[in-house]
């Protein structure tokens, strides 16, 4: 696990700009019907809306672990529909 935390500062936007990518993958998801074709697909639109969902915490520790579980969420989903075929691959 990484150490170093951000910047208190650069918080709030990591959040903003996770949740936005999060919301566009699952935008992505349904709009390709990758769920209908994929149960882990499924499982991970619907876990997707739940992270953009939570409210950001304000505490610096707590606000990580948020951005964690948005990264992770971002990351599972990218390579799910990159897998099936609904995104090209990623760089």
């Amino acid at each position: 696990m990484d150490d170093v935390l951000p910047h208190r500062d650069l918080l709030a936007d990591l959040a903003v700009r996770l949740s936005g990518h999060l919301a566009r993958l699952a935008d992505i998801a349904v709009a390709t019907e990758a769920g209908q074709e994929d149960l882990e697909a499924e499982r991970l639109i619907r876990q997707a809306r739940a992270v953009c969902a939570q409210q950001a915490p304000v505490a610096r520790v707590p606000a990580v672990g948020q951005l964690r579980r948005l990264a992770w969420a971002v990351n599972e989903l990218l390579e799910c529909l990159t897998v099936l075929g609904c995104l090209r691959e990623a760089a």
